[in-house]
């Protein structure tokens, strides 16, 4: 049978990349193909009940879900057959994660997908990459939903950003925080954790045992349990750098311990790429041992950046979550409503924008008295740092954003047609940020990276205090915006904050005990 388009498969170049020749024939690396699901219709109903609030439904158990929506048994020999006689290795295949993944050589890749595999060279760097589609064979068009990893260019960045150095003699008040003066702030409720794991997806970087203690002692909680799981061959890898990945890594653990200190955090470190990214989520969804009640994300790109196979992949494993009574926290990004993309115009942040993720943006927060004093959008203007939000150009209008609205900075109510991002808010603005330890030294930062770890926290402290996971929350939260502060002042560049649910901060900023009873 003749070989078809794989749909959805369809990429080009990253902006200002060039091809510089091809890829060495030889060289060796590995793949992953995502297989369709089993009883995917079910699934969806069983998602949309739990969304509606149906007292009958419940989360499943991971080894229910693996059961009953995994990869069947022969859709997963037939990828293995197509490898074989495409001379590839299966590596290794997981049926709840519907992944199979295989070894071979760029010659031996593109002979099997119809592929050209060429160097890349960018600003950043060289990546190996492809432009056009992927084809498979005609008898895996119905079973194959995405093959990623061809191409390794760098699919996420990090959502932090370093307070910058103080000029010195600056009159200006330092307005940093601990994580628990913002847990307080916002009103969170008594608890630790103790019961819960957090997961947290890593692409990069990497954390220093002895600086976590040291961080954690000088705070007064702890021990905090901190593990590291390795996807694909990446590792918990410091580079000494506290503006490189390590940045991300140590934040995102310290804002989780410093709050939730007797929950269990395990960092699952991926490759950064599509097939990375995806298979660290999917590893921690469906990681049975360390079994994450809520996880957090503060990587990501552009919705344009993605290919259509690798957002709908990622947005199923979210769903998949959502099933199984998972939360799942994503940054939307600092960089504004135009998410950082050249040439202007509007975009989200994704994995933010998937339906299925809780979409963290940000805010200024500033405090008198261990009060509240003001809160407004975070936007630095000529610093360019922004909280991300505005409308999807990829997912349709979830049931729960039904007939709200984006305001314009030019005063127009835009009605939502797709995806509405952010849903929630937090503190992000460095000059409002966080107190941690990276690398060794003392440091402050800020971004939205802060926020999804400062509401899994949140969100850990409540599975605690309700002895059940929230799981996926975003229904409950727009039924009930009185548990949230609105934010009603300033705008991320395209869009303007308003009162009730806004593309900048959504409903606004957590007020945790009120919160606690109505998710």
């Amino acid at each position: 049978m003749p070989n078809v388009v794989l749909a959805g498969s369809e990429r080009s170049a990253s902006a200002g990349a060039h091809a510089t020749g091809a890829s060495d024939p030889n060289e060796r690396f590995e793949i992953s193909v995502i297989v369709r699901r089993a009883n995917g219709g079910m699934l969806h109903s069983r998602v949309t009940a739990l969304a509606a609030g149906d007292r009958t439904a419940r989360p499943m158990t991971r080894s229910e879900f693996a059961q009953q929506h995994g990869a069947a048994a022969v859709d997963l020999a037939a990828v293995r057959a197509f490898a074989l006689a495409a001379g590839l290795s299966v590596v290794a295949e997981h049926a709840a994660r519907r992944t199979v993944r295989l070894a071979g050589s760029v010659a031996q890749f593109e002979a099997a997908f119809t592929v050209s595999l060429q160097r890349f060279a960018h600003a950043g760097g060289s990546y190996r990459g492809r432009t056009g589609t992927i084809q498979i064979p005609a008898e895996l068009q119905d079973i194959v939903e995405a093959v990623l990893g061809l191409d390794d260019r760098p699919q996420a960045q990090p959502h932090f950003r370093l307070r910058k150095p103080r000029a010195p003699g600056s009159d200006a008040a330092d307005a940093s925080f601990t994580p628990p003066q913002v847990a307080a702030l916002y009103g969170y409720p008594a608890g630790t954790g103790a019961g819960e794991c957090v997961g947290l997806v890593e692409l990069g970087g990497g954390f220093r045992p002895a600086d976590l203690q040291t961080y954690f002692a000088g705070l007064g909680v702890g021990p905090v349990s901190v593990a590291a799981v390795p996807v694909d061959g990446a590792a918990n890898a410091p580079t000494g750098s506290a503006d490189g990945p390590d940045g991300e890594v140590m934040l995102d653990i310290e804002v989780v311990g410093a709050i939730a200190p007797a929950a269990r955090v395990v960092a699952y470190f991926a490759p950064n790429t599509d097939a990375g990214f995806l298979d660290a989520v999917t590893t921690a969804i469906h990681d049975t041992t360390n079994a994450p009640s809520v996880i957090s994300i503060s990587w990501g790109g552009a919705e344009s950046t993605w290919t259509t196979q690798a957002l709908t992949a990622m947005s199923a494993a979210f769903e998949a979550a959502a099933a199984m009574g998972i939360t799942v926290c994503v940054a939307s990004g600092d960089n504004g409503s135009s998410d950082g993309v050249s040439g202007g115009g509007k975009h989200v942040d994704f994995p933010a924008s998937s339906p299925f993720a809780l979409a963290c943006g940000g805010t200024s927060l500033k405090a008198a008295s261990q009060a509240i004093a003001s809160e407004t959008v975070w936007n630095d203007g000529s610093a360019g740092g922004a909280s991300g939000g505005g409308i999807s150009s990829f997912f349709a209008t979830p049931a729960w954003q039904a007939h709200l609205s984006a305001q314009s900075s030019t005063g127009a109510a835009v009605p939502l047609k797709m995806r509405g991002v952010p849903d929630v808010a937090g503190d992000a603005d460095p000059e409002t940020g966080y107190d941690v330890r990276i690398d060794g030294s003392d440091t402050v930062i800020g971004g939205t990276s802060a926020v999804a770890p400062l509401w899994a926290a949140l969100i850990a402290r409540i599975n605690q205090i309700n002895g059940k996971p929230a799981g996926f929350v975003n229904p409950a939260l727009y039924a009930n915006p009185k548990g949230l502060r609105d934010i009603t002042q300033g705008n991320n560049g395209a869009f303007e904050a308003t009162v009730g649910w806004d593309a900048c901060t959504g409903l606004g900023t957590p007020d945790g005990a009120k919160l606690a009873p109505l998710v």
